[in-house]
């Protein structure tokens, strides 16, 4: 019986969403979209109990830290306070503009992001540095390039060459789109090949360790 639930019936619901799925794309059948728009909303809901079962499990393994005074357990337990205190806000006043779940999003978690992305930047200049080394042919190529590309989107590359942004649309028009839908079919070649190893009950590693 453990067996049973542990392993065949997971393979069984995923073979049964799957096969839905596409026969609902290709189909023009309505009572089988209707039913499969009911399935995405229990998606949905199972989706929900996802992020309520990812806040228990950062909130043990949190609580544990602080409890052993790991490294860095302070702040785990700011971590803690505050996911508490939004909880709280948000069932007992809701999430409107002006109730404390709103201020600890304005206040906290906004400038922390902004925070964040600033400091992103100095990492992908750093990135940046290190890949447009002109060692290689290729490098050369994407260094000059890169350089077109950033003189051409600024006022300062317009003064030194007039047709400096029209040079750069082509390149983000014509080369770049070109990779970039080259990259977007191999990822949807992947996206596929893996949701038919899913739904077959090949891939199984969503099931833990089998």
């Amino acid at each position: 019986m453990h067996s049973f639930f542990g392993k065949q019936l997971p393979v069984a619901v995923a073979f049964f969403s799957g096969v839905l799925m596409i026969i609902t794309f290709f189909s023009g059948d309505q009572t089988v979209a209707d039913f499969s728009q009911e399935q995405l909303v229990w998606v949905t809901i199972v989706g929900g109990f996802s992020l309520l079962l990812g806040v228990a499990s950062i909130t043990r393994v949190s609580l544990s830290d602080v409890r052993k005074r790991r490294k860095g357990w302070p702040y785990k337990a700011v971590l803690l306070i505050f996911l508490v205190a939004s909880s709280l806000g948000a069932i007992i006043e809701g999430t409107e503009r002006g109730t404390l779940y709103d201020w600890l999003f304005q206040n906290m978690n906004a400038p922390m992001m902004s925070t964040m992305f600033s400091l992103l930047a100095f990492y992908i200049a750093s990135a940046a540095y290190r890949a447009f080394r002109a060692r290689t042919v290729e490098a050369t190529i994407l260094l000059i390039t890169a350089t077109i590309v950033m003189l051409g989107r600024v006022p300062l590359g317009e003064l030194i060459y007039g047709k400096l942004p029209e040079i750069t649309d082509w390149i983000m028009n014509y080369p770049n789109l070109s990779v970039q839908r080259g990259i977007i079919i191999g990822a949807a070649l992947g996206a596929a090949s893996m949701s038919l190893r899913i739904i077959l009950g090949i891939e199984r590693t969503y099931l833990g360790r089998q």
